[in-house]
Order: structure tokens, then C-alpha cells, then sequence
């Protein structure tokens, strides 16, 4: 534990050091994960991983999605350089989204963590639930 302390106050204080005493609000770990830490980042980039999709079938795929929010979500990802939109000159023109090389070597740590997540699910709904009863 002390380890993982040291390493993160040295990490913190090399960043400081780099930035010219930067806030760390400009820390580029943070700066990256905030991209996917949206509430649909990580469904999207399951389905995109699995095969490209084009919009109207991610909308089916996640029907509790509303069009602005996969909209919105779609390009935080292409911004980021994860997803790749193409546009097909058909009448009327159809979209396709798919992983980028980054995108997909993003999704292999992101895949472990989703693994994770999907194990400890009812530990974690567990622990809630106890610390909500004990703040009664």
C-alpha cells in the first residue's frame, strides 16, 4: 500500500514538475479517462468492438439511449480518436462507426475493467446496500 502511495505522490510531483507547477486538473491520466467516463462510452465501445455498426443500428442496440445523447457521445469518442465515422454517398447518405487502431487498444484495458465489473457487481451492490443501512 505505502508502494502505491509513494508512487502516485511521485507520479503527482513529476506532472507539478513537468507543467511548471501545473493544476492537476491538466494531468493527462485524468485528461484521458474523463473521456470515458461517460455513461455510454463503454456500452458503445463493447458493441464497436465487437463489429462496426452504423447509427441507426446502435440505436437500436441501446434503446434507453436517446438519438442526441448517442449523437453527443459519438463524437466525444471521434474527438478522442477512438472511433472512426464514415459517411457512404448512398441517397440518403448512411453512417458507419467503428474503432479506430487506438480505439481498439484502448478497448483491451477497458475490457478487463468491464470483466471486473461484471464479476464484483453483486459485492459492490452488497457493499451499498450495508453502508446505506449502517448511515440510518
Amino acid at each position: 500500500m505505502d508502494s502505491a502511495i509513494i508512487t502516485l505522490r511521485s507520479k503527482l510531483e513529476i506532472f507539478k514538475a513537468m507543467s511548471n507547477g501545473g493544476n492537476l486538473s491538466d494531468c493527462p491520466v485524468r485528461d484521458v479517462i474523463q473521456g470515458l467516463n461517460g455513461k455510454w462510452s463503454s456500452l458503445l465501445m463493447s458493441a464497436l468492438a465487437e463489429h462496426p455498426y452504423r447509427f441507426g443500428e446502435l440505436r437500436r442496440l441501446v434503446p434507453d439511449i436517446s438519438q442526441r445523447m448517442l449523437t453527443q457521445t459519438l463524437y466525444e469518442l471521434q474527438r478522442d480518436g477512438y472511433v472512426h465515422r464514415e459517411v457512404f454517398p448512398t441517397k440518403p447518405p448512411s453512417v458507419e462507426y467503428s474503432l479506430t487502431d487506438l480505439g481498439r487498444s484502448m478497448f483491451s484495458a477497458l475490457h478487463h475493467l468491464i470483466q471486473w465489473a461484471e464479476l464484483n457487481h453483486d459485492a459492490v451492490r452488497s457493499a451499498r446496500a450495508g453502508f446505506d443501512a449502517a448511515q440510518v
